[in-house]
């Protein structure tokens, strides 16, 4: 046995005895899924184009594009600014992301990098207190969480270099700007979760106001929310382009606000940033191409490596749901996110075994070490090394010559960190949270990382984002993705499988109950709509089961030969497929 294995031994043995001292959170949130009855499940059909979306008014304003003319990177672009209006808790020009997209004519695909970056001040022990240890308040609830925020930057890139040339990034900004001028009626999922978090914006006067009433309460479903500042924001990158946001005037009252607020993050640091076009990283399973996001997101290569560890096991074979087929999957996933945890992290600074951690060979060796009638604890799946000789919205979109877009993006918590910038309209992230504090140390979400993943000036921290295209012979077939912290490479896996192997409708699929296992906390966590009895045979297997899962919403585009299939999560109130 190698130091280096020894002393990832040593560290784990560490971090199981932590996580049985005390059960990390998942997420901040807990909510359980009450269970849907699939035979009341209908699939939105369309014949020329498709949008699905988080929230209805944004999947009305990309379908809109695509009836103009536009392509599916048109209506993603236009989708994902009028969703920084109408969906704050997720939607953003103040946070980051990723995007994957399927080009039909060159029958190619690419993806773009805009998650945000570390400020140049930051050190790796930006989030440790006094006594050297994690302080899980400076990443989460303080300006210090705050990195430099990518949207702007990625949806103006996807647009100039891929859309179709119909539209000026102003056109594709024009609906945005109206919704934030005039305001839209609060509804659906703000209205559910913005007085819970009208709390914690509070802390910052500025956002206590963006949402308020006159009278200073929170605005409620039925009342009119209006953003002239950030409809002016707007319209500064409608008229300049990224410019408009990453320098001048914006720019300044961004770094101010942070800097106010106790963050790091500088003029320079938004004026130096840029989104990044990367190949996307690929695999097959069983016949099917997957195409997904790479470093610094861990969804694609984390997806691939438990679809490869699958591959080798029936699951068509095994019911749907069923004790013996989520045994396996939940085996898998574990090994793959204990890979996750051990070496990946932003590309530019680690080195990580990426072809070997997608290899089918590596699926095979760590496949043998599951055992079909036992949980295998999470401190022993770490024997197989690759090494031989790092609150979110997605949609999902497809036009009628058959290009797609997998788009997702985020400000971690559900509104970010709660500031918003004075004068811009604003709502900040805290996605610097992503980083780890310290090695074995966990972030909000429980996601355990090592040195791969701390803190460094530039640095883009580790992802969960999983948009992703599912194709076959060349051409789209699945369109998916999900919000959901570190559940979201799980969700969009179990839809995968109930596509590919049990054969599901596409939104039965995305209906069906799910469950979740990242290797630690090791414990699986499972939404309510299981039977008992599964359950129950899953515990008798050795698993520590726990309900609920909490929230994630994979909406997805299923493309058939009698047309396509938008499926939105009925998780979330009001999400909706668009189509034409």
């Amino acid at each position: 046995m190698t130091v280096s294995s020894i002393r990832w031994r040593r560290l784990a043995a560490t971090i199981v005895l932590a996580f049985a001292c005390a059960t990390a959170a998942l997420a901040q949130d807990r909510r359980g899924f009450a269970p849907v009855d699939l035979s009341t499940v209908r699939a939105i059909t369309a014949e020329h184009g498709m949008v699905v979306a988080q929230e209805r008014l944004a999947a009305e304003i990309g379908a809109g594009i695509l009836r103009q003319g536009g392509n599916a990177v048109d209506a993603a672009v236009a989708t994902g600014f009028a969703l920084a209006v109408t969906y704050p808790r997720a939607g953003n020009i103040g946070g980051g992301g990723f995007m994957v997209i399927h080009s039909a004519a060159r029958n190619e695909a690419v993806a773009i990098d805009y998650r945000e970056t570390a400020p140049g001040a930051i050190t790796p022990d930006v989030f440790l207190g006094a006594d050297g240890k994690p302080d899980t308040d400076k990443s989460r609830n303080s300006a210090l969480g705050i990195g430099v925020p990518g949207t702007v930057a990625g949806l103006a890139l996807a647009l100039e270099k891929y859309g179709s040339g119909r539209f000026t990034l102003a056109q594709i900004l024009t609906p945005a700007i109206a919704l934030a001028r005039d305001g839209f009626v609060v509804a659906d999922d703000l209205a559910d979760t913005l007085s819970d978090m009208y709390r914690r914006m509070g802390r910052w006067s500025n956002s206590a106001k963006a949402f308020s009433r006159s009278d200073g309460t929170p605005l409620q479903e039925g009342d009119r929310l209006i953003q002239p500042d950030l409809a002016a924001t707007l319209a500064a990158i409608a008229a300049q382009g990224p410019r408009g946001f990453y320098e001048g005037p914006v720019a300044e009252r961004l770094a101010k606000a942070v800097r106010d607020g106790g963050g790091l993050m500088t003029s320079d640091d938004l004026k130096s940033y840029q989104a990044v076009t990367r190949d996307p990283v690929r695999g097959t399973y069983r016949g099917y191409d997957i195409v997904s996001m790479p470093l610094p997101s861990s969804g694609g290569m984390v997806l691939l490596e438990t679809l490869n560890i699958l591959e080798g096991f029936p699951m068509a074979e095994l019911k749907q749901g069923s004790a013996a087929s989520l045994h396996l999957m939940i085996e898998a996933m574990k090994r793959a996110y204990a890979d996750r945890a051990r070496y990946l992290g932003d590309p530019v600074f680690v080195n990580a075994p990426v072809n070997a951690m997608i290899s089918k060979e590596y699926a095979a060796r760590q496949r043998a070490t599951i055992d079909l009638g036992r949980s295998t604890p999470a401190g022993d799946v770490l024997a197989v090394s690759p090494r031989e000789g790092s609150n979110t919205t997605h949609y999902s979109v497809v036009d009628s010559s058959g290009n797609a877009v997998s788009n997702t993006y985020t400000l971690n918590f559900p509104y970010g960190v709660g500031l918003v910038a004075e004068g811009t309209g604003v709502l900040l992230n805290n996605e610097l949270d992503d980083f780890t504090a310290a090695p074995g140390a966990s972030n909000a979400f429980g996601l355990v990382g090592l040195e791969a993943n701390l803190p460094g000036p530039g640095k883009r921290p580790l992802s969960s984002m999983s948009p992703t295209i599912v194709l076959k012979d060349g051409k789209p077939v699945l369109i998916t993705g999900s919000p959901g912290g570190s559940r979201i490479i799980s969700a969009v896996l179990q839809v995968v499988i109930d596509v590919l192997d049990y054969k599901m409708d596409v939104a039965d699929a995305v209906a069906a109950p799910r469950v979740h296992h990242q290797w630690m906390p090791d414990e699986v966590r499972a939404e309510r709509g299981f039977p008992d009895e599964v359950l129950e045979e899953l515990r008798a297997k050795g698993h520590k089961v726990v309900v609920p899962l909490g929230q994630t919403s994979v909406n997805s585009i299923a493309v058939t030969p009698n047309g396509l299939l938008g499926a939105p999560d009925p998780r979330t109130r009001g999400a909706a497929a668009v189509g034409q």
